[in-house]
């Protein structure tokens, strides 16, 4: 017979904030990382967001999602958008200082080179553009 814990729904929502502030804390190491790298991308494109997407050859949701939103984001921008594609594999050292976890990443800048936002796994032309925006 089903006997109910009354401490196990505290235990659940205790662990579910414990890895919320993780992944919070987290990003913010990830943006502070990015703060003290972004400064070449800024010189080549003035004046610009710019979009810097770590990627990997072998990376399927690179290819089928996270490419394909950025390219409708690209086209939906025109020339306020850059978008600087690394592969995390020929640049380690690179994906190492930014403080990429996963691809695909995309780390938003904005027009003055300062870091916006992270996003760890595929995300959406509408959150992008969202993003940008804000």
């Amino acid at each position: 017979m089903f006997q109910f814990e009354p401490a196990r729904p505290f235990i659940a929502i205790g662990l579910s904030l414990f890895f919320l502030l993780f992944f919070i804390l987290i990003k913010r190491w990830s943006l502070n990382k990015v703060s003290k790298n972004s400064g070449k991308f800024i010189l080549d494109n003035p004046a610009k967001n710019i979009i810097v997407y770590f990627s990997t050859p072998d990376c399927v949701a690179c290819k089928t999602a996270q490419a394909p939103a950025l390219q409708q984001l690209k086209n939906y921008l025109h020339n306020d958008l850059v978008v600087v594609e690394i592969n995390a594999y020929e640049n380690p050292e690179l994906a190492s200082q930014w403080g990429i976890l996963t691809v695909p990443t995309t780390v938003l800048l904005d027009k003055k080179g300062e870091p916006k936002t992270i996003n760890y796994g595929t995300t959406s032309f509408q959150k992008l553009l969202t993003q940008i925006e804000d």
